[in-house]
């Protein structure tokens, strides 16, 4: 009897060392879920839209598409993706916003879209950085003028960038406290937090920030409790708004490039 509790004890230690190994060595495919292949041409899905290249710090360059507004001082939208698909699934956003008067860039980040390298919260954070400045520095878009919208895994992107280049406003839909709570969520049976190489906490960065911040978030979401995204909204240093959106699930058309997401950009940009 003694034998067989110990056999057994053995075999379940086993497979969760089995299970946490896997977790160490594969979690960014957990994490990130790039839709790789080839994008169309920006001119060819947004009316106005061309093809930019950025360049980031470690010497990747990265395709996007710029849309300007409809004047040489419009508003921009900087667009931090979630950790799925590429820019060709924020088209209906960009139009979105385009038709409220805003210049948008949507990037895609490494190993998303056809770019090279593969994604990290460090190589992330490089490449939302290469965004800004090409925004600031080849379209000529003062950073005062700029919105950061930042999706999901996006919101953290943005939320990092804010404290060193500061929005005129910035807009978190569906953002997690940080990707360990959310994780565990998922894998509660598992020592995420112990284990997670990319942290992204958002709510403790969202407090430090002095700038108009408004959450969106879907009542109904699964993936992002929408308890953890309204702690985001509460350790807010300046919280402009909280947007509810009854029902909405996180991957819900609604939330995606629905009414109240495009108006609490637009609330938030300059005129």
């Amino acid at each position: 009897m003694l034998r067989r509790l110990l056999r057994t004890a053995f075999v379940a230690a086993l497979v969760c060392a089995v299970l946490v190994g896997l977790l160490w060595a594969f979690q960014r495919r957990l994490i990130y879920l790039p839709a790789d292949g080839p994008v169309p041409a920006a001119a060819d899905v947004l009316p106005g839209g061309r093809d930019v290249e950025l360049t980031t710090a470690d010497g990747l360059r990265l395709g996007a598409w710029f849309v300007p507004g409809p004047a040489p001082d419009a508003p921009a939208v900087l667009v931090a993706a979630g950790n799925g698909g590429n820019r060709e699934h924020r088209i209906p956003l960009a139009r979105a916003l385009a038709a409220e008067g805003l210049a948008v860039l949507l990037f895609d980040y490494r190993g998303y879209g056809g770019n090279a390298g593969s994604p990290s919260a460090d190589g992330l954070a490089l490449d939302v950085r290469a965004a800004r400045e090409w925004l600031v520095t080849e379209a000529g878009v003062p950073q005062d003028r700029l919105v950061y919208l930042g999706e999901s895994l996006g919101c953290a992107v943005v939320t990092e960038l804010a404290l060193q280049h500061p929005p005129a406003g910035l807009v978190l839909r569906s953002p997690f406290t940080d990707l360990a709570a959310v994780g565990g969520e998922h894998y509660p049976f598992l020592p995420v937090r112990l284990l997670l190489r990319d942290r992204y906490p958002v709510a403790e960065q969202v407090a430090r920030l002095d700038v108009p911040t408004t959450v969106v978030l879907g009542t109904a979401d699964t993936l992002v409790p929408p308890a953890q995204s309204r702690r985001v909204s509460e350790a807010a240093g300046r919280l402009h708004a909280l947007v509810e959106v009854p029902g909405a699930g996180h991957n819900d058309l609604v939330l995606l490039d629905g009414a109240e997401l495009v108006r609490a950009v637009t609330d938030l940009a300059p005129r």
